[in-house]
């Protein structure tokens, strides 16, 4: 199962039906505390990235909200110094990739894109917000469903196995901080594509 797997959950039919409620990219904020805790109790030092996926619509409405977004992460980089790209995957998912040494810029970025998106009635196709950490021991990423409305941790180890022991860790240790998904089900692996690479490596 690739990146495109992992996305078509996010986007899939169990997810939608099981949505707990509109997308709210206020609790994105919950990281603005989140990557404290990362740093000082788990030893996670933010990998300065972040990456916000959502799914496309051929019409000329939605080319203006992401020319929009564009242009207010643009007009930011000059304040903040978060460099941007906007591109698309070969499966048709866009995303928005942030880089930043501040998380609280990255943040603060990824907020004002997906509140563009939903101020231009697009809400229901963002998919995920990932917010990448790393330590000895590998990457690990907070991946925000909007679908779910709930945030769950990915560690993913070489041979596309997971580090089940520290994702329960980085879900005991933030909750409270974070609202966490509880069904493990829910926590969809986002394995990098053929290539090897994530849209934010």
């Amino acid at each position: 199962m690739g990146l495109l797997d992992g996305i078509r959950s996010l986007l899939g039919t169990r997810a939608e039906s099981d949505a707990k409620r509109d997308a709210d990219p206020d609790d994105l904020f919950g990281m603005s505390t989140a990557y404290l805790t990362m740093e000082a109790d788990l030893g996670y030092d933010s990998a300065d990235v972040g990456a916000l996926c959502f799914s496309g619509v051929d019409s000329t409405s939605f080319r203006e909200a992401v020319d929009e977004v564009e242009a207010i992460l643009e007009a930011g980089q000059a304040d903040t110094g978060t460099e941007f790209s906007v591109s698309a995957d070969d499966h048709g998912y866009h995303w928005v990739v942030l880089e930043d040494s501040d998380p609280e810029d990255l943040i603060t970025s990824l907020h004002f894109a997906a509140d563009t998106f939903i101020e231009h009635g697009y809400g229901s196709r963002l998919l995920a917000a990932v917010f990448a950490y790393r330590n000895e021991d590998g990457p690990a990423y907070w991946i925000y469903s909007f679908r779910r409305g709930r945030f769950y941790p990915f560690a993913p180890r070489p041979g596309r196995e997971r580090d089940s022991n520290a994702e329960f860790k980085l879900e005991a240790t933030l909750d409270g901080e974070l609202e966490i998904e509880r069904e493990k089900e829910y926590w969809y692996p986002l394995w990098p594509s053929e290539g090897g690479t994530h849209p934010w490596e």
